[in-house]
């Protein structure tokens, strides 16, 4: 399932933008990047769009709900469970399937931050960690049920990859569901749509190649 790649090329660049913003070390190889500090700001584009490194132990875009143990695994459920089904489907059409490898690349980048980073960083136990996000983006001033928002909850590759992914197969399973509808209904008013042939006149001649044809009636001499 050549797909899975773009799956590999999202969790990869999530994780090193990721490490970037959080520093890393590497004793044994002596690198050692400084990221930046826990609640710290950097304008990318003025105030429109700022690097902001922030963790969360919940869903996408800062959702929190259920606890950290109730994230990770559900996050492995659903990385299975999609992957199970791109083999089921490994026939459908491409941008189907790109909608669930987009989905699938973001679970498994938030996975690997709630599983491994609390270990990894502050020697907690797996699935003890937090999710790194970064991406801060200025947003329309709104007020609704007395909550005020300013700017867009800040979120990071693997949140932009589920949330894309999730519209594209939103738009494109209506697609090709109409196509198949309509394919059904051709099928069921037309037999000769549902056998193949483009020309249904040419059956009967075909059949008989010799029904044009007069035979020859006159008497031999």
């Amino acid at each position: 399932m050549r797909v899975l790649y773009y799956t590999l090329l999202i969790v990869l660049s999530d994780q090193l933008a990721k490490l970037l913003v959080k520093g890393f070390g590497i004793p044994w190889l002596d690198i050692h990047f400084q990221g930046m500090g826990l609640g710290t700001s950097k304008p990318i584009l003025g105030e429109f769009l700022k690097l902001t490194y922030i963790e969360n132990s919940g869903m996408a875009f800062g959702l929190d709900f259920g606890g950290k143990m109730f994230f990770s695994v559900f996050s492995v459920v659903a990385s299975v469970g999609i992957l199970i089904y791109l083999f089921k489907i490994r026939s459908e059409p491409f941008p189907i399937r790109l909608s669930l490898a987009m989905i699938l690349g973001g679970a498994v980048g938030n996975l690997i931050d709630r599983v491994f980073y609390g270990a990894i960083f502050d020697s907690m136990p797996l699935f003890q960690g937090r999710v790194v996000d970064f991406v801060d983006v200025d947003f329309f001033n709104v007020d609704i049920f007395g909550y005020h928002l300013s700017r867009w909850p800040v979120f990071n590759i693997a949140d932009a990859s589920v949330t894309v992914g999730v519209f594209l197969l939103l738009i494109y399973h209506r697609r090709y569901a109409a196509q198949r509808e309509l394919a059904k209904t051709l099928s069921a008013t037309s037999p000769a749509y549902s056998s193949g042939d483009p020309n249904p006149g040419s059956s009967a001649s075909s059949e008989n190649p010799t029904s044009g044809v007069k035979p020859d009636t006159g008497s031999m001499s």
